[in-house]
């Protein structure tokens, strides 16, 4: 098993944490989700360095005539603290620098992490580094870390964070987790030097990409496995009741009600993810349905027979009650299909090809993907997109931040909305993890925390132990 990292925004805020649960967890759980081995504190120590070395540079000088009006790097910070997405620094006075306007993002956010999760060797790690831009001259000239020395010193910082991490389920099978980016709002996988470790050491390798076929598994085919050269055999798709009823217009507080009218509803969201894996991305999948106590017989009777007409397999999981036995029915299906079915090689695809032009490649994300009529964006996004592809950075993959909530960039608009438009509200270019960000809609690259946190019941009682974190 290959996965993330969990980030210390979700723990605290509105997730909990991210090693699993019940009888499907990864060890040691408390570790895992709470610092785990410092890789994160690492890649934004690595982040805030440029950071500082920016601004140093210009309370010296500025020998590198940086526009302080056009500095595009932000600071990190792994937490959800929506008060700093946008800060004023460097007040005070003459002796604190030159003030600005600047802001945080939270780490997952970061290029570093970025870079972190698609570099494949130290080397390349510190190649990437120095090519991150970080703003540019009052001549327009691009500045990266590599102009203002810095990308050396960063590449000491993350040395030892680029091993991957081992640790084990609670059934003993081997896990590496490595890397963290989320999927609504970067590229969404772990490590390729994780996921490359792992295929030398099992004959099967199980990775995830979060947020389903539309964010996740978009990124992972059209920016991870474009640039390693990883070709995925098989998808499995997850979902669960609960969330296709949410899907068919349920409220919450009722998903565990019986419902079988908004599911009925709600399974057009699972088709157009089906549909997408299959079509968009020419990969054989089956479906695997988490299995919650609530769950009712007739529900699963009706997505079972609903499903059926898209000839896939749809297989209930209770790893999270029993464990691998739960689950070995998904397992043997994947194995099945692996063995005997299509070979994914033969079908295997890119929603757009490298050559297409920025605008092009989203459009095809939202018209393909997300059943969107097009995209949108103001003349001042159009020009920032035409500056980079003049700039030669034309041919690289988009990167997609959008709500994780919906197809659409409307966190409200459930199932599978169509004839929509895609807004582009932002541009942001990664050249060291070589993809151009595209911020849409009203999605934020630092969370905030919800009206009342999860930090709220974390805690450690008498005993020493921490309570409360799932």
């Amino acid at each position: 098993m290959c996965l993330r990292e969990p980030s210390l925004g979700p723990v605290f805020g509105v997730k909990g944490g991210a090693a699993g649960g019940g009888y499907a967890q990864v060890v040691p759980m408390e570790d895992i989700n709470l610092h785990f081995t410092g890789d994160f504190s690492a890649i934004a120590l690595a982040n805030n360095l440029l950071a500082a070395v920016i601004d140093n540079h210009i309370h010296h000088g500025n020998e590198l005539d940086i526009d302080v009006r056009r500095i595009s790097w932000k600071r990190v910070v792994d937490m959800n603290d929506r008060a700093l997405r946008d800060v004023t620094i460097s007040l005070g006075g003459t002796a604190n620098g030159f003030p600005r306007q600047d802001g945080f993002d939270i780490v997952v956010a970061s290029e570093v992490m970025a870079i972190f999760c698609l570099a494949t060797s130290v080397k390349d790690l510190k190649q990437r580094l120095g090519n991150i831009v970080i703003g540019y001259s009052r001549a327009g000239k691009a500045i990266t870390a590599r102009d203002l020395k810095a990308h050396g010193a960063m590449t000491v910082l993350l040395k030892d964070a680029l091993k991957p991490n081992l640790v084990q389920t609670l059934e003993n099978n081997p896990a590496i987790l490595h890397g963290g980016p989320f999927a609504n709002i970067a590229h969404g996988c772990n490590s390729v030097i994780a996921t490359k470790a792992s295929l030398k050491l099992a004959d099967y390798v199980v990775t995830e990409a979060g947020f389903g076929a539309d964010l996740g598994a978009e990124k992972f085919i059209d920016i991870k496995c474009r640039k390693s050269g990883l070709r995925p055999d098989a998808v499995v798709i997850v979902a669960t009741i609960r969330a296709l009823k949410y899907h068919g217009g349920v409220d919450v507080k009722s998903l565990n009600t019986e419902n079988v009218e908004a599911l009925d509803k709600g399974i057009a969201n699972l088709e157009r993810h089906v549909r997408n894996v299959r079509e968009q991305y020419g990969l054989p999948c089956v479906v695997s349905i988490n299995h919650f106590t609530h769950d009712t017989e007739a529900e699963l009777a009706l997505l079972q027979q609903r499903m059926k007409r898209h000839e896939v397999p749809v297989l209930v999981a209770r790893h999270w009650a029993e464990g691998g036995k739960g689950a070995e029915g998904v397992a043997r299906a994947v194995v099945e299909l692996i063995e005997t079915g299509p070979k994914a090689a033969d079908g295997f695809r890119f929603v757009y090809a490298d050559e297409a032009p920025l605008l092009d490649k989203i459009n095809a994300i939202a018209t393909k993907v997300y059943g969107a009529a097009g995209v949108s964006c103001d003349a001042k996004v159009r020009e920032q997109i035409r500056k980079l592809e003049e700039a030669g950075y034309g041919h690289y993959p988009v990167c997609v931040a959008k709500t994780q909530y919906s197809f659409s960039t409307d966190a409200t608009a459930r199932g599978a909305p169509s004839g929509h438009t895609v807004n582009i509200r932002e541009v942001r270019l990664a050249a060291g993890a070589e993809f151009v960000v595209m911020i849409c809609g009203d999605v934020m690259t630092m969370p905030g925390l919800p009206k009342i946190p999860s930090a709220e019941r974390i805690d450690l009682d008498d005993d020493g132990k921490v309570v409360g974190l799932f």
